[in-house]
């Protein structure tokens, strides 16, 4: 008798699986009656959009959040980004964990491959950690926003706060204050300090915090630099994102600097203030303190590269992220130079490492451009604002040109399929709709070399 072979999924499946039933259930929440404002249940297509674009941390909303979701609905939605943020494994973890349950073999592969780790050492306390310091961020951040919001919105001003606080460190750029994002407090300086700590340290990834925190507490009494002591993941991750934060502003302060429908009429504190804000907020946060459809095309260039970078990696940000264009840049001048091996702070670059990389950005890109090419056969929208649009969704910001609230049905799907697979990540979506594992052959095939460029 013939057995039949067990069919059992991957982590990874299992993954992509977890983020899928969890965006149609909150759709399936979002789609009731109590959870719409006005009592009446909004177009299911809407709800899905919504659960999606709340579970895979975008922002992009074709509903106005603050005046279509009853408070059931907004804790819905601020359920999602929580969940969408740490990730529903992360969360699953956490409960067997307050549950005093121990972590087999299994759960711990799925914790692996959801933070995207080279080891199963420690992964209990990594939980811990990341679940105790994203309530300790989250929660200061909405202490520190509720010193602006409770003195003008009053005891509502409390949970516009944690959910501001959540949205922000999730990089899920959604908010419930107004219909024009944080354009209303494009020049307040709490807001927006809170709002870009907030941005920055959840698109750091849990990582570097830990890495820096080890290096500070072992060198507690000695006057050494911090930095030459991080790992090479680390140095680049901060030298990558401090790089693109200041350099953006600066690029989107040239070429704003005189338009008066952003920041043409501001003082120069002001437009100092807003184009570091917005630097900070494409990439894949999602919060507009200006219009972006008031930018210069110059500037809409300068946030669409932003945006396809991304955060980096084991954090909430999404996009190709920093250490992947590091590893590729690195990569291409090495073979520029006719060196052997790609460095970066005088350390090898693997060659794994680089495979992954490359690998990354190609489905990335793919991705990004078939959502384009099948937008604009789908919707009667310029260029920029379907790039703009369908770059957004890829790399999960959630920035848009006003377009998302006219997209047709098709329109819609699209970007939900393009929200929840720049979600998921390329390389686990790659993995997951990938062949069975086969045994590697013994024997390689045969190499010839062919013409490059």
């Amino acid at each position: 008798m013939i057995k039949k072979k067990k069919f059992t999924l991957s982590t990874t499946q299992i993954i992509l699986l977890s983020f899928l039933a969890t965006i149609l259930l909150g759709s399936l929440l979002l789609a009731l009656p109590i959870s719409s404002a006005n009592g009446k249940a909004v177009p299911y297509i809407d709800a899905l959009f919504t659960a999606t674009t709340s579970t895979c941390v975008t922002g992009l909303v074709t509903l106005p959040t603050v005046s279509t979701w009853s408070v059931f609905g907004q804790i819905v939605i601020l359920l999602l980004i929580q969940i969408g943020g740490l990730g529903i494994i992360t969360v699953m973890s956490g409960v067997m964990l307050l549950l005093n349950k121990k972590m087999g073999i299994g759960d711990r592969l799925l914790i692996q491959d959801a933070f995207n780790l080279n080891t199963m050492s420690g992964l209990t306390r990594f939980v811990k950690n990341v679940l105790l310091g994203t309530l300790t961020v989250e929660g200061a951040g909405a202490i520190l926003y509720a010193f602006v919001f409770v003195p003008e919105f009053g005891a509502r001003g409390i949970w516009i706060a944690v959910f501001n606080s959540v949205s922000a460190f999730c990089n899920a750029g959604i908010d419930i204050i107004a219909e024009n994002s944080l354009c209303n407090y494009a020049t307040d300086p709490l807001v927006n300090a809170v709002t870009s700590a907030l941005i920055i340290l959840g698109g750091l990834g849990y990582i570097v915090w830990w890495d820096v925190l080890r290096v500070i507490k072992s060198r507690s009494s000695k006057n050494r630099r911090i930095f030459r002591h991080l790992t090479l993941h680390s140095k680049i991750v901060v030298t990558v994102t401090l790089g693109l934060i200041l350099g953006g502003a600066l690029l989107i302060f040239i070429f704003e600097y005189s338009n008066p429908l952003t920041i043409g009429n501001m003082s120069l504190f002001d437009k100092i203030q807003v184009s570091l804000f917005q630097s900070v907020t494409t990439r894949t946060a999602g919060f507009a303190s200006i219009p972006q459809e008031d930018l210069t095309n110059a500037s809409a260039a300068v946030s669409l590269i932003l945006m396809l970078i991304g955060g980096s990696p084991v954090g909430t940000a999404g996009g190709i992220k920093t250490v992947t264009v590091a590893v590729l840049i690195c990569s291409a001048l090495a073979t520029v130079k006719n060196k052997s091996d790609a460095t970066l702070f005088c350390r090898c670059i693997s060659a794994n490492s680089i495979r992954k990389a490359i690998a990354v950005a190609m489905t990335f890109l793919s991705i990004c451009l078939a959502s384009t090419v099948l937008l604009m056969a789908t919707n009667d929208a310029s260029a920029l604002d379907v790039i703009y649009e369908t770059v957004s969704a890829t790399a999960t910001v959630g920035l848009s040109r006003s377009l998302t609230p006219s997209l047709n049905v098709f329109g819609k799907i699209i970007i939900i399929i393009t929200m929840y697979f720049g979600r998921v990540g390329p390389i686990s979506l790659a993995v997951a709709l990938g062949s069975k594992n086969e045994s590697q052959n013994v024997i390689s095939e045969p190499t010839e070399e062919i013409s490059i460029g």
